[in-house]
This record gives structure tokens, C-alpha cells and sequence, in this order.
């Protein structure tokens, strides 16, 4: 059984999730479907079939979950340091062409949302910036073709 490294806050964030999941998700399709079945006739019930398909999404994604939660291995990143980027770090990075900033965590490939500023340690960027120190440039090679950064700061927070 492999172990999952993963953030203390993405841990907090994946315990949430399922206990939403069990305690309010669950529950309220567990009604819908009964409320459906009232209706009569399953063959021909949206309102049954719709419920039993979120019922299957419902289930899925906890028993997902809970198979993430049981092999996480939760690492503080506010323990971490050093000045080198490694998994946890925060990074702010200028992109040496358009000068434009952006602040990155790396995380694990399951908290990962690129919206939020938090990519997969697993993604190219993270790879290319792995073991980089302040000053140092960066080149990285993505689908939309290669950039280069310089890294500005490193945080463990």
C-alpha cells in the first residue's frame, strides 16, 4: 500500500469533503430516491434515475476518499525548510519574458488546483522547480511550450 504525501491543509480539506459526503450528501439522496419511489412506476421515474446515479457518485467519491485518507501521510510543511524547493514549498516565480508574477504551492497530485495557486508536484513545472534556489532560472517545458522563470522566494508556510 502506497503512501500519499499530502499537506496538512489538503488532508483537513479531504476529511471535510467526506464527512459532508456522510453526513449531508448521503442522507439527502437516501430521500430523494425514497421521495422518487413514491412516485409509482421506476421504468419511467427521471427523478428516481437521477437520484440513484448521484447515489453512485455519492458513493464512489467516499469510498475514494476514504481509500486517500487511509494511505495519506500528512507532512507540515510549516516543519519544512531549507533553501531549496522541495514538496510544500510556496514559490514565487517571475516569468523572465512577460515579467508577470505568480505564487505556487507544490502539493500532492490529489489537492492540486491550479486556480488556487496549488500544482502537483507531479506537473512540469513543479518538476523543473524542484531543488531550485532564489535566483536561479528556470526552464520549463509545457503543453503550450517552453517558459522561463526566475524564482524570486521560497516559503515553507
Amino acid at each position: 500500500m502506497n503512501k500519499i504525501p499530502i499537506t496538512d491543509a489538503g488532508f483537513s480539506r479531504m476529511e471535510s469533503e467526506l464527512k459532508q459526503l456522510k453526513a449531508v450528501e448521503r442522507p439527502a439522496v437516501i430521500q430523494a430516491i425514497a421521495e422518487a419511489r413514491a412516485h409509482g412506476d421506476l421504468s419511467e421515474n427521471a427523478e428516481y434515475a437521477a437520484a440513484r446515479e448521484r447515489q453512485g457518485f455519492i458513493e464512489g467519491r467516499i469510498k475514494e476518499l476514504e481509500d486517500k485518507i487511509s494511505r495519506a501521510e500528512v507532512i507540515d510543511v510549516k516543519n519544512l525548510g531549507g533553501d531549496s524547493i522541495k514538496f510544500g514549498a510556496t514559490v514565487r516565480l517571475v516569468d523572465e519574458e512577460s515579467e508577470e508574477e505568480v505564487t505556487y504551492q507544490i502539493v500532492s497530485e490529489y489537492e492540486a488546483d491550479i486556480k488556487a495557486g496549488l500544482i502537483s508536484v507531479t506537473a512540469p513545472i513543479a518538476r523543473a522547480l524542484i531543488g531550485k534556489k532564489k535566483g536561479d532560472s528556470v526552464e520549463v517545458v509545457t503543453p503550450k511550450g517552453g517558459r522561463s522563470y526566475e524564482v524570486l522566494e521560497i516559503e515553507y508556510k
